[in-house]
Parts: structure tokens; C-alpha cells; sequence
């Protein structure tokens, strides 16, 4: 049996046994063990190799960043941030038609800059925002389909677990892909926000208006956010600035969501031991996962099937715009399948050659790939955002919060089509910033 068809088989075992669902680190582990011994002709060499891998990942101070980027997330919600940014967005946007959704989009987009975690964001935002909806008449499936997709804004802009481990994979600066993520997160943030109010313009029994506020009630709201902006504020501008490291930046964000909850007297010892295990929960799933797509990754490079690959699409007689969308597409479909921290584990070491070699701009090419894989949270079979909202509220449907949250799968291909006409949407501000 030749290395690349090995390679194949490789793969095919690992869709087979994700299918099965077995975890996706522990998959990617022992196919790649399994595969490494088969190439080598010495089980224990590959244990070895396992082994030494799992140690390497493990200890890497790079990847230091993400629990604690986790733990600034973890802490903010446990301290209430979450829920004082839902009131400031409701006071001010509730009356509205359609005003509590654009108020849950808004609160999506500011926690996702404290937490980095799209079903994380969803999860935190759909404790608060489906009870307010559901006493305000709200149609439930449209307001839970829209949660479920104001979560994936977690996914896109900074800090962001999944911009943190490709520029880990392909050694690019994270702040930079930070700074990169934001425009195109702010104006998915608005085309989503439109999308909702235009909706419940037509249909105003979707999302009737709020009860009206006083200016007093609205400016005190604003005080639950002040925190939320200086903390995001000194978080990214001190990396970007040069101030901090990645991993100093994320220190600093998880000591200041501390004091922020000292401050308001919202944290209790058992909200910071809560704090804490889930975050050596979620963190422990995430470096599983990016130890066994490392140990695929060794045997995969063995088999050259990533290089050989790569020669096949680059040599393509087709313009360098069809190899981009078919690997796109590919994006598109594996997403809808598999979880997108681990798709990306696994698809960028075998596609990212063929970018460069292709000469994209592999910053611009993370955030498109973002931007894709954001669309498998929210559609069947995986969509683990809906499940995550589902699971917060169980009473609705499964198929109706995937029916609402169709639409903006809509407005994720038409931001992916701008990305492509107009690349400086992701590009501006990081070139800008660096002079």
C-alpha cells in the first residue's frame, strides 16, 4: 500500500469514527498513532511519538492564551457582565420593532469581545435573552434562531479561540488576525442587527416593541457597559500597541474581569471555583483536540498527502479563484459536519500551502475561513450552537430555532462574497495599525 492511499484510508478511518462519536481528540490521536506505527513498522516508536507530542502541546507557553482568555469570559459571566451588557442594549434598542433581538445581537458581539468562544456566547446570552423574549411575546424560534447566530460572532471578533490556534498552526502574529477580525465582525454585526428589524417590520408580531424607558433609565444602563469597553480596550490596544504579548494580554484580561467582579461585589468564592473548573473544563477539550491534530498532523506529513495535494490544485489548469473556492466550498460542507476548532486543526496543515503557493494573503484567508466555518454552528448536522440554545430551553423546537437561524446563514455567504470582491474589509486596519 502506497503512503498516500494510506494517507486516504487515514482520513476516511477518522470521518468514520467521528461519525461514530467518538471525541474528536481522542479521534485524531489514534488515527494518527495508529497510522504513524503502520509507516514506521514499530508500535512503540509511535507511542513514543504520542507521547511526546502530548507533553509538547501541553507545556507550549504559546497556547497559554486560550484558558485564559477562557477564564476572562468564565469570570465575566459568573460576575453578570453578560447580563448588565443585555440591559444597556435593551434600553436603548427595545423599542424598536424587533428591538429585544437587535439587543440580544448587540450583547452577543460585546461578550463575544470578552470571551472568544461561539458556543460560549450563545450559551451565556441565551440564559438572558430567551426568558426577556418569551415574556415579551417574542415568536421563540425566530428569537432562539437568531441567538444561536449572534453566538457565532464570538467565533470573528477578538479575541477568538479559533484566530488564536491558526496563528499558532501557521505561525502568524494572533493580534494581528485580532485586528483583522474586527471590521468584518462589525459589519456582520450590523447586517444581522438589519436583517432582525427589517423582519419585524413586516411582521411585527415576531417581535413587538418594548415598553418605553426614560433618557435617566438608558444613560445609567450605559454604566454596565463602561467596564466591558475599558477591559476589551486594554486588552487588544495594549497588544496591538506593543504593551502587552498575546499571552501577557490575556493574563491582564482575566486579572481585570477579577477586579471588575471584586469591584461589584459579584464575586463569591464559589462563583470563582465555578469559574474555574469550567475553565479547565473547556480548556482541557481544546488542548486534547489540538494534541491529536498534532499527532495526525505527523502522520499525515509522512504520507505526503498535504504536499502532494497541494501540487495537484496549484498545477490545476483553472484560474487561482476556482482552487480558492473549491477549498471554500470544502470549508462549507465540512463545517456543517464537524466541530470548527477541530476542522481547522485538521484542514489547515493540508491547505495552507496551496494558499501561499497560490499567493493569498493568509491573514485574510484565516478570517474567510472564520467567516465560512461560522455558518457549520448554526446548520444541520452538527450546529452545535442550536443544540447549545436548545439545551438552554428545551420547550422549543429543535427544527425551529435551525429554521430561524437559516437567514443568516443567508447573510454569512453574502459577508464571505464581500470578503472575496473587497479583501482590505480584513486587511485595512491591521496594515494601518502596523506603520
Amino acid at each position: 500500500m502506497s503512503l498516500f492511499t494510506l494517507g486516504v484510508l487515514g482520513i476516511f478511518l477518522l470521518l468514520l469514527l467521528l461519525m461514530l462519536s467518538m471525541p474528536v481528540g481522542f479521534a485524531l490521536a489514534v488515527v494518527g498513532c495508529m497510522g504513524f506505527a503502520m509507516i514506521i513498522h514499530n508500535p512503540v516508536g509511535a507511542f513514543h511519538m504520542l507521547v511526546s507530542v502530548s507533553y509538547e502541546t501541553f507545556s507550549k507557553y504559546d497556547l497559554s492564551v486560550i484558558p485564559l482568555f477562557i477564564l476572562m469570559g468564565q469570570v465575566s459571566f459568573h460576575a453578570g457582565i453578560s447580563r448588565r451588557l443585555f440591559d444597556a442594549a435593551y434600553r436603548w434598542l427595545g423599542r424598536l420593532p424587533g428591538g429585544l433581538g437587535v439587543a440580544t445581537i448587540g450583547a452577543c458581539a460585546a461578550f463575544g469581545a470578552i470571551c472568544g468562544s461561539g458556543p460560549a456566547t450563545a450559551a451565556t446570552i441565551a440564559s438572558v435573552a430567551l426568558p426577556e423574549m418569551r415574556r415579551h411575546n417574542y415568536h421563540l424560534g425566530m428569537g432562539a434562531g437568531l441567538v444561536a447566530a449572534g453566538g457565532s460572532l464570538g467565533m470573528l471578533i477578538p479575541p477568538s479561540v479559533v484566530f488564536i490556534v491558526y496563528g499558532i498552526m501557521t505561525e502568524l502574529s494572533p493580534a494581528t488576525l485580532f485586528m483583522a477580525g474586527v471590521v468584518p465582525g462589525l459589519i456582520l454585526t450590523g447586517l444581522f442587527a438589519f436583517f432582525c428589524l427589517a423582519l419585524c417590520a413586516f411582521r411585527p408580531e415576531l417581535g413587538p416593541p418594548a415598553e418605553p424607558c426614560s433618557w435617566g433609565v438608558r444613560f445609567r444602563s450605559l454604566l454596565g457597559v463602561i467596564e466591558t469597553a475599558l477591559l476589551f480596550l486594554l486588552v487588544m490596544g495594549g497588544m496591538f500597541i506593543g504593551w502587552f504579548t498575546p499571552t501577557e494580554a490575556a493574563a491582564v484580561g482575566a486579572a481585570g474581569s477579577i477586579v471588575v467582579a471584586l469591584c461589584r461585589r459579584a464575586l463569591s468564592w464559589k462563583t470563582l471555583v465555578r469559574s474555574l473548573m469550567e475553565t479547565i473544563r473547556v480548556s482541557t477539550m481544546v488542548l486534547i483536540i489540538i494534541a491529536g491534530a498534532m499527532v495526525f498532523g505527523r502522520f499525515l506529513a509522512l504520507t505526503r498527502l498535504p504536499s502532494e495535494l497541494a501540487n495537484a490544485l496549484t498545477t490545476l489548469a483553472v484560474p487561482a479563484w476556482v482552487t480558492l473556492a473549491l477549498i471554500l466550498l470544502f470549508y462549507l460542507v465540512a463545517g456543517c459536519m464537524v466541530d470548527a476548532l477541530a476542522l481547522v486543526l485538521l484542514t489547515i496543515p493540508i491547505f495552507f500551502p496551496v494558499i501561499k503557493a497560490l499567493q493569498y494573503d493568509p491573514v485574510w484567508f484565516g478570517v474567510m475561513v472564520v467567516l465560512v466555518v461560522q455558518m457549520g454552528v448554526i446548520t444541520p448536522p452538527v450546529g452545535v450552537n442550536v443544540y447549545v440554545v436548545s439545551g438552554i430551553d428545551r420547550r422549543i423546537p429543535l427544527q425551529d430555532i435551525f429554521r430561524g437561524a437559516w437567514p443568516y446563514v443567508v447573510i454569512l455567504v453574502l459577508m464571505s462574497a464581500l470578503m472575496l470582491v473587497f479583501p482590505d474589509l480584513a486587511l485595512a486596519l491591521p496594515r494601518y495599525l502596523a506603520r
